[in-house]
């Protein structure tokens, strides 16, 4: 019996380190390169539509926005505003969607410059001269503040997030120092040493808490820049004498929880019970750098589907995977819910019969 493999929805021309979704323009947004070695592997950021067609979910590329020298590492996402972990700095970018009519070809005649093509099989013009027109989607990126996030002497952004309201952003690296700046201007608001070493995750709560966790084996919990609580492996969990292990993420609470490995393998639990439901052993066949799943929010239950969810991977060997968990539910809520008022109405029905002097 073969491996199971997982669809690939996607192959960019470098390696992939970052993923976000986008529920509301059901855009997915993969980032990578390969640096500023001179390998002639590029960098940049893709932007990709997810569309359902025939069934199944699939993405095509959008836009590509070049990132020149610079390898995005990490990306946050707010509204239509993405900071992105490049080197030493966080950059902010901007992207837009606009609807452009195009002309009919009668039209556009007489002048190349005006409008766009009219696509391939569009309806011709009336004799009546009426016009028609074609929508098409026109997409751009603006490069907004940047800034230098890390001041170690190999310096490296490795996370980058927003807080609930998107006013500010939070970013940590391989010098172990939180810094939170104001969004958009990138002014600076807050810096303290959270970990001696690199800061692998970290995480900004609604009530202004923050969250860290590093290389030297802590989870911390902040309250601007003292520390509230703090989680020790050695001390707090198992640990055995050849194997060491450290907190690698902190994530948002959910129904599942989506895990990429360093041998290539994904995996989708159940987020309370830690039960596990969907597993492709490598995978990728090399280390996975992000996960990130479907919104259930905005166009996200649209192209769902009939899937329960649907967990996006992407790797060092430039593929973004797409990972379906089938709903478990063999009879929809509606129809238990109509089958229990069913049950309810009868034994009403049947107590009347039974005990018609006292009902």
């Amino acid at each position: 019996m073969g491996r199971r493999r997982a669809p690939e929805l996607y192959r960019a021309p470098f390696p992939l380190y970052a993923l976000q979704v986008d529920p509301s323009a059901g855009l997915l947004i993969a980032a990578g390169g390969g640096g500023a070695a001179k390998t002639g592997i590029k960098n940049g950021v893709h932007f990709l539509q997810l569309e359902q067609i025939n069934g199944r979910l699939s993405a095509s590329l959008l836009h590509s926005h070049d990132t020149e020298t610079r390898a995005t590492m990490n990306l946050a996402l707010a509204g239509n505003i993405l900071a992105a972990g490049q080197d030493a700095q966080c950059q902010l970018l901007r992207f837009q969607t606009h609807q452009q009519k195009s002309k009919n070809k009668a039209e556009k005649a007489g002048s190349k410059e005006q409008g766009l093509r009219q696509r391939k099989g569009a309806a011709p013009a009336e004799k009546s001269g009426a016009e028609t027109h074609q929508e098409e989607v026109e997409f751009s990126v603006e490069n907004l503040q940047a800034v230098q996030t890390d001041f170690s002497p190999d310096p490296l952004q490795k996370v980058v997030c927003f807080n609930h309201d998107n006013t500010l952003l939070a970013t940590g690296g391989t010098d172990g120092h939180v810094r939170v700046w104001k969004v958009p201007t990138l002014e600076k608001v807050l810096e303290f040493k959270a970990h001696e070493g690199e800061i692998e995750d970290l995480a900004l709560g609604p009530d202004g808490k923050l969250v860290t966790v590093g290389w030297d084996l802590k989870a911390s919990v902040w309250q601007k820049d003292q520390l509230v609580t703090q989680l020790h492996w050695q001390e707090n969990g198992p640990t055995f004498s050849n194997t060491p292990y450290r907190y690698q993420a902190c994530s948002e609470s959910g129904t599942f929880l989506g895990l990429g490995t360093v041998t290539g393998s994904v995996a989708i639990y159940i987020a309370f019970s830690l039960q596990r439901l969907y597993y492709v052993k490598e995978a990728h066949g090399i280390v996975v750098t992000d996960v990130t799943f479907l919104p259930e929010k905005g166009r996200g239950p649209e192209l769902l589907g009939s899937q329960e969810t649907a967990l996006f991977s992407v790797a060092v060997d430039s593929r973004c995977q797409l990972h379906l968990l089938p709903s478990r539910r063999s009879v929809p809520i509606w129809l238990l819910l109509m089958m229990c008022v069913g049950l309810i109405v009868m034994t009403i029905l049947l107590l009347q019969r039974a005990f018609p002097a006292f009902l």
